[in-house]
């Protein structure tokens, strides 16, 4: 079978799929629009349709110069297209209950309601579509967080992590947009950097020139990395030596120790351990990756006055939490990264984002410093975060 024969056969069922649902929302919103706009939003509607199946091929699509622009344009069709449905399932539901509303005897010109909020749809949508597409392509904004420890000794009064999560270097983002969260974060004069996984999509051949600017990261105690379920997808094995060539620290269900001092006049450094482990799912990739917090946390000094765990995904915070740790950090989430999704992840994740308590552990899940799939963030920021141990 050739090549284009494998490629319409893929193809196929997803473009069948995709005029469906737009076919839903033209059959939902034309009839109540003008002939101007009607026209308009149809012919938007069967270029979204037909190119959104690009986006989600992705660099598989992406071999020329045309195949990339396609896949650009279907990666923000897909985001344009996300809001249109959502927006109208929405409009949908207020038109029932005004319906019902006017069934029991209350007067509403629900013909002007239709028209009007017809008009609105797509108007917002594309409003949240714009506004998402800069939030995504801007650089991620630092965000400053304040993490109490109790007993927390005063050598580590003001140890600052500074991570990066998410990031996602991939058919849209490249070396350049690297480079910029690379100079935000070297700007901060973190004590370390933690980058919890989900860095790439795609192979080492395809991309690892995009990673370089990752070997300039400055700070204290150098750079950290642990593997999300992306690069699981991309080729982990092949990743971790990449990073590693970079001077990435890599930590694989294990962890180094750290003498912190802040100044010569401390009477002795501060003993903190800092580990990682492979993401929640890596073990369906490798079985040995398989996520291990307590064997992550195996011969570590027990004088430690501080034990910090980078982990892709917050649901490893329960074992996290058992193996002893104090502060956990994560990813995965992105925040949900445009609305409404964000409502979404918590029926898989037990935090969103921001920082939480399970127990004696505290946990940081960030929005991401990226973004995954089309370049579109609303209502969900990304963020380079900047985190501060301070005494409770």
């Amino acid at each position: 079978m050739s090549y284009g024969a494998v490629h319409f056969m893929a193809l196929g069922p997803i473009t069948l799929f995709s005029l469906l649902l737009h076919a839903l929302i033209a059959w939902r919103l034309l009839p109540d629009l003008s002939a101007a706009p009607a026209i308009a939003l149809a012919s938007v509607l069967l270029v979204s349709a037909l190119l959104v199946p690009q986006g989600l091929r992705g660099r598989h699509a992406a071999h020329s110069t045309l195949g990339t622009a396609l896949t650009w344009v279907g990666l923000l069709c897909m985001g344009l297209f996300s809001s249109l449905l959502v927006l109208t399932l929405l409009r949908d539901i207020a038109l029932l209950i005004l319906w019902i509303t006017q069934a029991l005897g209350v007067a509403l010109e629900l013909p002007a309601v239709r028209h009007a909020s017809a008009q609105a749809v797509p108007v917002l949508a594309l409003l949240m579509t714009v506004l998402g597409f800069w939030n995504a392509r801007r650089t991620a904004a630092v965000v400053r967080v304040d993490v109490p420890v109790a007993n927390l000794p005063a050598t580590l009064q003001g140890f600052t992590v500074a991570q990066i999560s998410d990031v996602h270097v991939g058919l849209t983002i490249k070396t350049h947009y690297l480079q910029r969260i690379v100079d935000r974060v070297n700007s901060l004069d973190a004590n370390m950097v933690a980058i919890t996984g989900d860095l790439v999509d795609g192979s080492v051949k395809e991309l690892g020139h995009h990673i370089r600017p990752l070997a300039q990261l400055q700070s204290t105690h150098g750079s950290f990395f642990v593997t999300g379920n992306h690069e699981y997808y991309s080729g982990a094995h092949s990743w971790i030596a990449a990073l590693r060539q970079l001077g990435i620290r890599v930590l694989m269900n294990e962890h180094v120790v750290i003498q912190h001092s802040k100044d010569s006049q401390d009477p002795e450094p501060a003993t903190v351990v800092v580990a990682g482990v492979a993401d929640y799912s890596a073990h369906h990739f490798d079985e040995s990756h398989r996520s291990d917090a307590h064997v992550a946390m195996t011969h570590a000094p027990e004088h430690a006055v501080f034990k910090l765990l980078l982990a892709h995904q917050p649901r490893s915070a329960a074992a996290a939490e058992q193996a002893g740790f104090d502060l956990q950090l994560s990813g995965h989430t992105h925040g949900g990264q445009f609305w409404p999704w964000g409502y979404f992840v918590r029926f898989q994740q037990p935090f969103t984002a921001g920082l939480h308590k399970l127990g004696a552990l505290w946990v940081y899940t960030s929005r991401g410093t990226g973004y995954w799939g089309p370049p579109k963030r609303f209502g969900a920021p990304s963020e380079i975060t900047l985190l501060r141990l301070v005494a409770a």
